[in-house]
Order: structure tokens, then C-alpha cells, then sequence
């Protein structure tokens, strides 16, 4: 059975898809792009704001399900621009411990709303 994962500390899904589904104890979370939750508005600063933004929605999200950050066993960034992968990385490793998760991270053409980057996590529950 799967159950629907949701949280207003998250921006909500622009789309037919939910922000995360919690199957056999395990929590696959949407991508995760730079909207405020509180305003429903883009960042467009910096790619380090954006990842700010992008992780701390993420970490709601996982919260959220009744997981946490240490718990994410494998993410998957989507990058616009990998000269950009060192400005994630310090954001990024803000948010995990060791031992970090498993992770992708590839560059794309162009993500939803023109954002620099996405991130999506799979989580223990």
C-alpha cells in the first residue's frame, strides 16, 4: 500500500504527481526546486540560494513523513550547469552527515520553471 506524503513547509506540486509517496517503509520524495512554501514564490539569487531553498524544502518534506535527513539513503541533483557542483556541494553537505547518502548528479538542459537546480531523495521511514 502507499500512502501520500504532504506538508505546506514544502511548495506544493505544479503538476499530477504528490510531493512524496511512503511505500513499504521506504519515503520517495518529488524533485525539489527553489520555492518558498510560505509565498509560493521563485528564488532567483544565487545557484547557493536556490540549493538553500531547494534543500531546506526537501528537508520539510522528509520531516514531514515522519523520516529525517539521516535517514535519506540516495539522492538524485539535477544541475543547469556543472561548473556549479563545488557552490552545491557546500550547501548540500549543510544538510547530511556522515555517512552521506548514495547520489546522481547530472546536468540538464533546463528544469521546471528555469530553476539552476532540483533534487529529489529517497529516505527510510
Amino acid at each position: 500500500m502507499k500512502t501520500e506524503i504532504s506538508t505546506k513547509n514544502a511548495p506544493a506540486a505544479i503538476g499530477p504527481y504528490s510531493q512524496a509517496i511512503e511505500v513499504n517503509g521506504m519515503v520517495y520524495t518529488s524533485g525539489m526546486i527553489p520555492i518558498c512554501p510560505q509565498t509560493g514564490e521563485l528564488v532567483t539569487g544565487s545557484v547557493e540560494e536556490q540549493a538553500e531553498q531547494a534543500l531546506s524544502n526537501l528537508k520539510a518534506l522528509v520531516e514531514a513523513s515522519g523520516s529525517s535527513m539521516d535517514r535519506v539513503v540516495k539522492t538524485v541533483v539535477f544541475i543547469k550547469n556543472m561548473d556549479d557542483f563545488a557552490k552545491i556541494n557546500a550547501i548540500y553537505e549543510k544538510y547530511f552527515t556522515e555517512p552521506y547518502p548514495a547520489r546522481s548528479c547530472v546536468e540538464v538542459a533546463r528544469l521546471p520553471k528555469d530553476v539552476l537546480l532540483e533534487i529529489e531523495a529517497v529516505a527510510l521511514k
